[in-house]
């Protein structure tokens, strides 16, 4: 039994300039679509020049926070860094030796892993005396209302775009946290 693919090549064949006929063939709709996709991939800026992987353990982020904590102290109890930016999101290391006021991000979620000390988050509710610092970007005194949730080392927490937060540091407390800031898209749901 025998099967025949041939009508689903095209006649034509791309054959190089000084190769004889007896050279491997690639079907001109097939190149053409190769050639199209690599274009558009180098045009989204996928290579693998651009593309990259990272990794950190606990104990790397901790050993780096080690200089958030000087400029923590030696400012207005806060500190962080931005470790590596993406076209959609972006990782920071933060550190936090007292409450933070109140934020809200319009295009950004939060995501948080929680590396070392306590802390309260408080999401939801309404800003206290809401600033805009930045296009898109609130500042408030504090958060009302909302729900306060107690947070430990290996804690992971989501925070939608458009979700009134403060992080909230006791006296003699301290946090350490790693953050993704992720841009969300205008009009997309959660599932």
């Amino acid at each position: 039994m025998s099967c025949q693919y041939s009508s689903l090549l095209p006649s034509r064949t791309f054959l190089p300039q000084g190769h004889s006929a007896a050279a491997p063939r690639i079907p001109q709709k097939i190149l053409a679509s190769l050639v199209t996709a690599a274009f558009l991939l180098i045009s989204l800026g996928v290579s693998a020049q651009t593309m990259q992987s990272d990794h950190w353990s606990p104990a790397q982020l901790l050993e780096r926070a080690k200089h958030l904590q000087q400029l923590a102290a030696a400012g207005n109890g806060s500190a962080s860094e931005t470790l590596t930016r993406y076209p959609r999101h972006y990782t920071m290391l933060a550190f936090r030796n007292r409450a933070g006021g109140g934020e809200l991000h319009e295009h950004d979620a939060d995501l948080f892993y929680i590396l070392d000390g306590h802390s309260t988050i408080m999401t939801g509710g309404e800003l206290v005396n809401p600033k805009t610092v930045a296009p898109g970007e609130i500042r408030a005194d504090s958060v009302k209302g909302g729900t306060s949730q107690e947070l430990h080392p290996g804690d992971v927490v989501q925070i939608p775009a458009g979700m009134p937060h403060q992080m909230r540091v006791a006296p003699g407390d301290t946090v350490t946290y790693f953050v993704v800031k992720i841009e969300e898209i205008p009009g997309s749901t959660a599932h």
